[in-house]
């Protein structure tokens, strides 16, 4: 049997899309190679905004636990005080912070406070090192005193 031939007219070889593989995988979200410090902020970026979208219906869950009365809400907290939840709590604080600090500094970049006179893009941009470097140093320093406040302030608090 044959097979019926395609309707669509085929594209000559040499106008074909080019398909270039994927090489790297995975492991080209993650590593970020020959760029600087800025490429793993935005994949943290990535997975503490993943976190925070994974958190959100717990949080509802929780709050909604509220409206079935005051027992079910004491049982609900009596459960949350259990270590693994702390943790989380710890966990979705320093990806909170971090998210908020981080996509300020993108915000900014992304509005031009960041960013120099128009040059040609030539790597390593100097622009880039000479006035994000400082932003995302100070946003990475807030946001490391924020998390130690709040965690001393879940922990000890």
């Amino acid at each position: 049997m044959a097979r019926p031939s395609s309707i669509e007219p085929r594209a000559p070889q040499g106008l074909r899309p080019r398909r270039l593989p994927n090489r790297l995988g995975v492991r080209g979200w993650v590593h970020a190679g020959r760029y600087p410090i800025e490429r793993y902020l935005f994949t943290l970026h990535r997975l503490s905004g993943i976190g925070l979208v994974l958190y959100l219906p717990l949080h509802v869950w929780v709050t909604s636990r509220r409206l079935q009365g005051p027992e079910v809400w004491e049982r609900t907290m009596a459960t949350l005080s259990h270590p693994i939840f702390v943790v989380g709590e710890l966990l979705i604080l320093a990806a909170f912070v971090y998210h908020a600090l981080n996509g300020l500094r993108l915000i900014l970049g992304h509005l031009g406070y960041t960013l120099g006179k128009p040059a040609e893009p030539v790597y390593p941009y100097p622009v880039a090192l000479r006035r994000q470097r400082p932003l995302t140093v100070a946003m990475m320093i807030l946001a490391a005193a924020f998390i130690a406040v709040g965690i001393w302030e879940i922990l000890v608090g």
